[in-house]
């Protein structure tokens, strides 16, 4: 009796356990954002994060992005190789998933406020609009700037999110994208080694 009760009891415990992580797991999908508040460390503070990009399908354009919180924003910087000669739009997106072989799991810009597509000086844009970033004719780019816009945590914290490279020049004004054309590397945000 006592050792069918302790297999009882041992399932019993087995279903609660994955019970409760498959509904932790379910709350972290449908909440991405609170899922990652809930990972800081109290007091912890982000002051720089990475993203590496990869090509997608058919392209080869890849490198490294790093933002870093200074006064007044985050500097953006870019180190691209091969990138097709020419100018590209340069932006973050509100899925940090790039497993599509286009980057259209990415989704659109990021953009919590709701505002229109704008380029990255605008006082009112997506918080995603980096503007554009151009490549020598070896296949380099780079950028580095201050971007007001961007956060390190908050509401409009990059962290978790994906950096998207474009086929084409963003217009700056076209809604919603800046007609920036198809996917051409992408890479996910993460909190950097400081």
């Amino acid at each position: 009796m006592k050792r069918n009760f302790g297999k009882i009891g041992s399932i019993i415990l087995a279903v609660a356990l994955a019970f409760f992580c498959n509904a932790g797991m379910a709350i972290a999908q449908e909440h991405p954002q609170e899922h990652l508040k809930a990972q800081e460390h109290p007091g912890m503070k982000i002051a720089k994060a990475v993203a590496v990009l990869s090509p997608t399908q058919g392209n080869t354009a890849k490198g490294v992005v790093t933002f870093t919180q200074e006064e007044g924003g985050v500097r953006v910087a870019a180190k691209l190789t091969g990138v097709p000669k020419g100018v590209h739009g340069f932006h973050v997106h509100e899925f940090g998933d790039c497993s599509a072989p286009d980057a259209t799991s990415a989704g659109g810009h990021f953009n919590p406020t709701a505002m229109a597509h704008a380029g990255p000086t605008a006082e009112k844009r997506h918080i995603g609009d980096l503007g554009n970033i151009t490549a020598d004719d070896k296949g380099n780019a780079t950028l580095d700037y201050v971007d007001k816009h961007l956060a390190m945590s908050g509401a409009h914290a990059i962290i978790g999110y994906a950096v998207i490279l474009h086929a084409n020049p963003d217009d700056l004004t076209s809604q919603p994208t800046g007609n920036a054309g198809g996917r051409i590397a992408c890479g996910v945000i993460g909190v950097a080694k400081q």
